[in-house]
């Protein structure tokens, strides 16, 4: 069952088959706050982690497992139909969340984006452990290297960046600096005096020697780089 004292901020996985499961283990390891939405009862009995039974796809669903104030859902259904509906319904219950879904045909990737996706990735485990370690490393210190980058189907990539003394990201809040409009990219994770802040609202203000994660593309990660870290 899932908790009803739910913080802001936590992931929400759609789905616990094949990809869902690659996805869970990561988040596991690396300690990320989460729960799991399934149709599957008999899959969820013996598990050690909030989850809700329902269809991932139903609003209901979505609300008890908290989508309202989270601040990442990953889709792993295995309709399209369902993937886009569940998009949908994430992203109008939850303009502020980064949502991340897997296409079951590449037929789809464009419909999944216009329902509100932040990024759509190809059906394989594969794009399942690269989703899930994409998503533990904006939410923990997976490793050590700031300068890391994951890259994901269709070139999307998560890059970490240290905010030294003079950056022009230093005293102004995420909704003045309107990254994503600017440069295209998203911010999805701040570590700060050695805590990992995911719940990312547009008054936080970015202070000097944190670490900010960001996701985009190729181009608009190496636009972020030139315009205000370099």
């Amino acid at each position: 069952m899932v908790n009803k004292m739910i913080k802001n901020g936590h992931l929400i996985v759609l789905g616990y088959g094949d990809v869902g499961k690659q996805i869970v283990e990561v988040l596991q390891d690396n300690d990320v706050r989460f729960v799991v939405v399934d149709l599957n009862k008999n899959a969820l009995e013996s598990v050690n982690f909030e989850y809700v039974i329902g269809n991932g796809a139903d609003e209901d669903v979505l609300k008890e497992a908290g989508v309202e104030s989270a601040s990442t859902v990953i889709v792993t259904l295995n309709d399209d139909t369902n993937v886009i509906f569940a998009t949908l319904i994430t992203r109008s219950l939850n303009p502020k969340s980064t949502i991340l879904a897997r296409a079951n045909s590449v037929t789809s990737i464009e419909k999944i984006y216009k329902a509100g996706a932040d990024y759509v990735a190809s059906l394989s485990i594969v794009a399942g452990q690269m989703l899930a370690k994409m998503t533990a490393t904006c939410m923990n210190r997976v490793c050590e290297d700031i300068d890391e980058d994951i890259m994901l189907y269709e070139g999307i990539e998560i890059e970490k960046h240290h905010v030294h003394k003079g950056s022009d990201l230093i005293g102004k809040s995420v909704a003045k600096l309107d990254i994503r409009h600017t440069v295209g990219c998203t911010i999805i994770g701040i570590e700060r005096d050695n805590k990992v802040i995911t719940d990312i609202v547009p008054s936080m203000v970015i202070n000097e020697e944190d670490i900010v994660a960001v996701v985009g593309s190729r181009d608009q990660v190496s636009a972020f780089k030139k315009h205000y870290i370099e």
